[in-house]
């Protein structure tokens, strides 16, 4: 029972993790004022990139870097698209969410010779090596160093958004541009550099998917987790720390399904239902929720300078 519970709690941890860099990337965009729907696509494009330098390179921490380049190159399009020219945020986020999977598959058939999916891949190391724990209950715990690392960054980005002076300029902008514009602040530039944070932290959650879990690429390796952190950014009432908590809830769906879906769990629920609970409980949430969380006032609205 105890290893069979840190197994749970390990799973947990595990698939928590990419939602928790997705998470984050949407609170800090969200915070400046940008609407960030297009998590997903750079998550896809984070994960593709991490898998295809690992693979050519045999180093996961140069495809983990590469990772959070990809995916902030994406936000890039999204940022020139809703702070340049004031376009729709929802309708470029949805763009961006067709372009990342897009792109994916494009180079990924041309790098591994008409493939939809990557080769196996070099991941990053676990939190205590593999064998640390070997032959007792605690191996079952035995997580990946992103697991780490989100926490580190949810930590990071709290301080930074609660403790800074700039971080205290972002939630200006996100609440009211046009007074932060009379203060000297730059709205434009401010909310450019969040969105492209948004897509680096994406990315990281993509490649957390691929160079951690699943060890390589495929079209589904995302699928559906940008949503469901862009949930976690409403249950988590724009926060990075209730972010993150409701990220650790959303995996603990998840990892309910491998351990209850387990031949030895004792417990017989049809896998297609097990398969729904992740988004059975992002539904909940939302119905639940969204009308409760209020979001940063300027949240989704273009600015032009002089505006009130």
């Amino acid at each position: 029972m105890f290893s069979k519970l840190l197994l749970l709690i390990g799973i947990t941890m595990m698939y928590s993790t990419p939602l928790v860099f997705g998470a984050l990337g949407g609170v800090v965009s969200e915070r400046s004022g940008v609407v960030n729907i297009g998590i997903e696509g750079m998550m896809t494009m984070g994960a593709f990139t991490g898998a295809s330098v690992s693979y050519f390179t045999g180093n996961p921490w140069l495809g983990f870097l590469a990772a959070g380049v990809a995916g902030g190159l994406v936000a890039l399009l999204h940022a020139i698209a809703s702070v340049t020219f004031n376009a729709d945020q929802t309708i470029s986020g949805i763009a961006i969410n067709l372009i990342g999977p897009g792109f994916a598959l494009f180079f990924c058939r041309l790098l591994f010779k008409d493939a939809t999916m990557t080769p196996p891949v070099a991941t990053l190391p676990r939190l205590f090596g593999e064998d640390a724990f070997a032959g007792t209950p605690a191996a079952n715990l035995n997580v990946d160093v992103t697991v780490v690392l989100g926490l580190i960054a949810t930590v990071f980005i709290w301080f930074f958004l609660y403790k800074t002076k700039w971080g205290l300029r972002i939630r200006s902008v996100g609440e009211h541009p046009a007074a932060s514009d009379t203060l000297g602040i730059n709205v434009g530039r401010t909310r450019y550099s969040c969105v492209l944070a948004s897509g680096v932290l994406s990315g990281f959650g993509g490649a957390s998917m691929t160079l951690a879990i699943i060890s390589q690429f495929n079209p589904t390796a995302i699928s559906g987790q940008g949503f469901i952190a862009l949930a976690a950014v409403i249950f988590g009432k724009w926060t990075p720390y209730g972010a993150y908590g409701a990220c650790l809830l959303f995996g603990l769906a998840q990892a309910l399904t491998v351990v209850l879906g387990g031949s030895d769990s004792g417990v017989t629920i049809p896998s297609q239902i097990l398969a729904m609970l992740p988004y059975i409980l992002t539904i909940v949430v939302l119905i639940l929720f969204v009308g409760r969380s209020v979001a940063p006032k300027a949240d989704g609205l273009p600015y032009e300078k002089g505006q009130r």
